[in-house]
Order: C-alpha cells, then sequence, then structure tokens
C-alpha cells in the first residue's frame, strides 16, 4: 500500500516514519519547503528518542521520501493521511480547523482515483463529515471514503506507543474503507495490538475522552496534594493506595506543577467547547481546566515562600524548561510559566534544560538566564527548582548540591528526591503533597540564638 501523510510535524512525521518502518511505501508532504529540505538530509524538526535513527533507516530503505509537492504524492496513493495542526483558537477555545478543511480541499483538487482519506488529526465530532461535505463539493466525481484514526503518542515514548500501541481505534462507514484500515494495521495486529472498529463520530471522541479523562488525573490528583499539605497527609502514599486499586490504576497519580504540551491543555479547552455547541455542559473537564490554570500560581508561591518570602533579586536554579522529559517541546509547559512569573517578580531566574533550551528562548526570550550545564545554573543559586524530571537531575546528589548552592533550598515540583535524605544533608526541601523538611533554617535559627547568647 501507498501511503500520504499531510503535515510533518510530531504526529505527521513520526506516524509516517512507522509505517514506513512497518514495511509501506510512505510519502510525507509538507507545504515549508525549508523543513522538507531538511529532512531530506536527515535534519529532524523535534526531539523525540529513536526518530531521527528511523528515518535515516527507511530513507535508505526507499520506503519513506519527502516532498511539498501534494499532486505528485497523491498520484497512487491508497490511503491519505492528514496531520495537521488543529491549535486552539484564541477568539472560543475550539479547535481551529484551517489547516484539516484546507488539506481536503487540495486533496480533492488533486486525487483522481479512490482512496481512503482519514484524519489522524484530533478533531471534534463530526469533523469527519464535514471534510466529506468539502471534498464532494470540490471534486464531485471522486470516489473515496473517509476514515477517522486518532493518534494516542506519548512524547518521549511516541515510537513504542505507535508500534506497541494499547489499541488501535478506525472510525469508517464502508466495508471497503475498513478493509484498507484493517490491511493497514495488518502488521501490528499480527503483533498482538487490538484494532478497534467503530463509527467516526465514536472515533473522534475517543481521542478527546481519552485525553481529557488522562488530564482529569492529573488534576484530581494535585487537588489532593493540596489538600495534604494542609492536613498533614503523604499524598505519595494516597496515590499509591489509590493506584492499586485496578478500577483505577496508577498511572498519571503523579502529583507535579500541572499538565503541559501539545495535546492536553488543546484537547482539554476544545472539550468543553464541545459540550457547550452540543448543549451538554463537560462541567468536569470545565473544573479541570480551571484547576490547572492557577497550578502555575500555586508553585510560584510555593517557591517564594521557600526562599523566604521574598525573591528579589535572589538566584534561583531552575531544572527543566520542557511540559516533560525526553523531548524539546515547550508548548503550554508550566515549567515555563513558572520560571517567567519569577523572573518578573524580581528573581534572577538561570535556568537550564536538556534539550529545550532553544524552544524556551522562543517563548519567553531573555526573560531568564540560559545556562550551559546544570553546574552553572546551580552555582551560588539561593534556592534550587526542580520543574522537569530529567534522568539527570534526578541522578543529583545532595552532596552535589550542598556543593554548588549558596544557600542549601530545594523546592522540588516532582517529588523527584528522598525527604530524609534531604533533611539528614542539612536542606531545606519543600515537594509537592509531603511535609517539608527545614534542616538548613534550622541550622540559621541555632546559629542566631548562639549569637546572641554570646
Amino acid at each position: 500500500m501507498n501511503i500520504v501523510v499531510i503535515g510533518t510535524g510530531y504526529v505527521g512525521l513520526v506516524s509516517g516514519t512507522c509505517f514506513a518502518e512497518m514495511g509501506f511505501n510512505v510519502t510525507c508532504v509538507d507545504k515549508i519547503e525549508d523543513k522538507i529540505n531538511k529532512l531530506k538530509e536527515n535534519i529532524i524538526p523535534i526531539y523525540e528518542p529513536g526518530l531521527e535513527e528511523m528515518v535515516a533507516r527507511n530513507v535508505t530503505a526507499g520506503r519513506i521520501t519527502f516532498t511539498t509537492d501534494l499532486a505528485a504524492a497523491l498520484k497512487d496513493a491508497d490511503i491519505v493521511s492528514i496531520a495537521v495542526g488543529t491549535p486552539t483558537r484564541k477568539l472560543d477555545g475550539y479547535a481551529d480547523l484551517t489547516y484539516v478543511f484546507d488539506a481536503a480541499k487540495e486533496i480533492a483538487t488533486a486525487l483522481d482515483h479512490y482512496a481512503v482519506i482519514v484524519t489522524k488529526s484530533t478533531v471534534p465530532a463530526g469533523t469527519g463529515y464535514k471534510i466529506r461535505e468539502i471534498i464532494q463539493r470540490t471534486n464531485p466525481s471522486l470516489e473515496f471514503d473517509i476514515a477517522s484514526n486518532p493518534e494516542f503518542l506519548r512524547e518521549g515514548n511516541a515510537i513504542t506507543d505507535f508500534m506497541e500501541p494499547d489499541r488501535v481505534v478506525c472510525g469508517t462507514e464502508s466495508t471497503r474503507a475498513r478493509e484498507h484500515m484493517a490491511k493497514l494495521y495488518a502488521p501490528l495486529a499480527k503483533a498482538g495490538a487490538e484494532i478497534i472498529h467503530t463509527d467516526i463520530i465514536s472515533s473522534e471522541l475517543i481521542k478527546y475522552a481519552a485525553n481529557t479523562f488522562l488530564a482529569t488525573k492529573v488534576s484530581f490528583i494535585n487537588e489532593m496534594a493540596d489538600l495534604c499539605e494542609k492536613v498533614g497527609g503523604n499524598i505519595t502514599d494516597v496515590a499509591y493506595g489509590m493506584g492499586t486499586d485496578q478500577r483505577i490504576g496508577n498511572k498519571f497519580l503523579q502529583p507535579g506543577p500541572g499538565y503541559g504540551g501539545s495535546c492536553f491543555p488543546k484537547d482539554t479547552t476544545a472539550m468543553v467547547n464541545i459540550g457547550e455547541r452540543a448543549l451538554s455542559p463537560i462541567t468536569i473537564v470545565d473544573a479541570v481546566v480551571k484547576v490547572n490554570r492557577a497550578r502555575p500560581h500555586r508553585m510560584v508561591a510555593k517557591i517564594i515562600d521557600a526562599a523566604g518570602g521574598d525573591i528579589e533579586g535572589k538566584k534561583i536554579a531552575f531544572l527543566g524548561l520542557t511540559f516533560k522529559p525526553n523531548t524539546d517541546d515547550v508548548r503550554d509547559s508550566i515549567a515555563i510559566l513558572v520560571a517567567d512569573e519569577l523572573a518578573r517578580s524580581g528573581a534572577t531566574v538561570v535556568a537550564y534544560d536538556p534539550k529545550g533550551m532553544d524552544e524556551a528562548k522562543e517563548v519567553i526570550g531573555q526573560t531568564v538566564t540560559y545556562a550551559t550545564d546544570t553546574d552553572e545554573a546551580l552555582q551560588d543559586a539561593d534556592v534550587m527548582v526542580l520543574a522537569t524530571e530529567w534522568s539527570e537531575f534526578c541522578a543529583l546528589s545532595p552532596d552535589t548540591l550542598r556543593s554548588k548552592l549558596k544557600q542549601p533550598i530545594v523546592v522540588d515540583l516532582r517529588n523527584a528526591y528522598d525527604p530524609a535524605a534531604m533533611q539528614q544533608a542539612g536542606f531545606d526541601y519543600i515537594s509537592i503533597g509531603r511535609a517539608p523538611v527545614f534542616a538548613y533554617s534550622g541550622e540559621q535559627a541555632a546559629l542566631a540564638r548562639q549569637t546572641k547568647t554570646a
């Protein structure tokens, strides 16, 4: 089968490359000529573990090519996958489908034979029907089918998620389209993947329902962490006790600064808007959005409090800018928002991230200072903030931190360190939903008493 993937962003490039790895002939199309030229030179526009090597391998094997010429790409296409962006509209929070509908018009103009036109982008319920209307109106004589095939890729683990999926969802409304989708995913089905065949609208809703439910778990455990801080509980034990219940599960029950990235913020906002338009309010997801929106300000207040109530002129070593480790994505990153607010509150924020430095600069510019490595960020800092749990940050020993920091104060927004070990090493250590320890401030208080007595 010949597969055409329109869009070489995160979803399009990963999907196209994995289809090629499965043995299909894949053409990835994008309007941005510079991006296509770089891809031809194996310069990958995103960081995703293993992707660069997989692209190179399939280019060499002749299974994947990159072009700006959609008409040429469609010449022998059996399946055309739309994988363009659906950003949030600033006006009303609804998914902006401009790129999707533009792609549909261009497909209708250039395609001259039967193919299944698949929506891989995350789109509101009913979008597939609108795509069909656009194509029929543009090219009434074209024979085609539409399908919905949402992606469930976690950044940092996308290749494994594609090649070893929990499930593959295919929404179709004709036997011919279903047969094409079954053939497309036959290699994964043979490897044991469950292929869920459903209708188009249900397929579109599954994607939103899955993402918003996971976001709900994140906001829920964050509120439980806040409650633990107020009443004296330990969120680690609470989350473990919840997660061992098979009806709940332990995934997405790690407290932190809030969810971010390219999916959850966009999809939760869109889901609220979808419900409003359908006169069926999704009030739980609305509350989830509000909880997450307030989260960065809570984190900033926590850091300022740890610094003694005033951060004016103080150096803050800020570790992590991406919304999660193993990616360079800073879209809607809570870490970015916290770093920016701290800097605007008078602190000297010296930030370091293994992969997201250039991307962060595009978002917040020179509001913060960018270190060249972890040591530079830590050196003589008054407070250290762990914002993204990159493995190299989590591996830092208390002794290393103590040797670098001006004052041993650590605010851990990812609960990466052991409170007892940090206290034993002489730190003031503040985490999420766990009792803080104040070894350093205790030392200072004792020293002050001794000085006064003398």
